[in-house]
């Protein structure tokens, strides 16, 4: 379950797609360690990369789906589910989300809390799950599968790889090198097994 990651700025994920034209250029520097100021939850408004015409273009979505009166309450999308849902013809809840609404996620590191492992929380004093921080070597930035409907988006989630799995059940579909066109085009769910993606971790604070 993927509830806080550090996306890119608008201008920053603007500047990424500018920089395409240019091969070899780099839009965004690399950080060491990511301003946990900048980091996103449920209900944020995200940068996200959205088909348009023969390309893509940045938009600003709310991150969550209402449920139940709640305006943010579905935020991962399970793609088991999803896939489940479009073969059963196009019924359900992401059934039209993952045909027709596929997107992208740019950002610098997702978070996972620790299934098991505790810290006392500096608000409350209580015990809360340590999270721990996911990055792609050596990447500035990185993309996440999404799926999105109207101004709203959800990630996109996948059973974990052997970079995630000692930490947490689920992980954000994240994709590598030249796969955010297969995510965007007719064989995207044959991207459902993460196992040739490495990311590494470490504990935060």
């Amino acid at each position: 379950m993927c509830v806080r990651m550090c996306p890119l700025t608008m201008e920053e994920a603007q500047a990424v797609l500018d920089a395409r034209a240019t091969p070899g250029t780099h839009a965004i520097r690399y950080i060491e360690r990511p301003d946990p100021l900048r980091d996103v939850r449920p209900g944020s408004l995200v940068p996200v990369y959205v088909p348009k015409d023969d390309g893509l273009a940045v938009a600003r979505l709310t991150w969550g789906f209402p449920l139940d009166g709640k305006p943010n309450a579905v935020f991962n999308t399970r793609i088991e589910s999803a896939l489940e849902q479009l073969r059963l013809g196009r019924r359900g809840m992401w059934a039209k989300a993952i045909a027709e609404g596929r997107c992208l996620v740019p950002v610098r590191a997702f978070y996972e809390g620790h299934m098991t492992e505790k810290v006392e929380s500096e608000r409350t004093g209580r015990p809360v799950r340590r999270q721990y921080l996911f990055r792609l070597p050596g990447a500035r930035a990185f993309l996440l599968a999404a799926v999105r409907e109207g101004d709203r988006f959800s990630i996109v989630t996948t059973r974990p790889n052997a970079s995630v799995s000692p930490v947490h059940d689920r992980m954000p579909l994240v994709l590598g090198h030249g796969e955010s066109g297969v995510w965007l085009g007719p064989d995207f769910p044959t991207l459902g097994r993460r196992d040739g993606i490495s990311l590494i971790s470490r504990p935060e604070p």
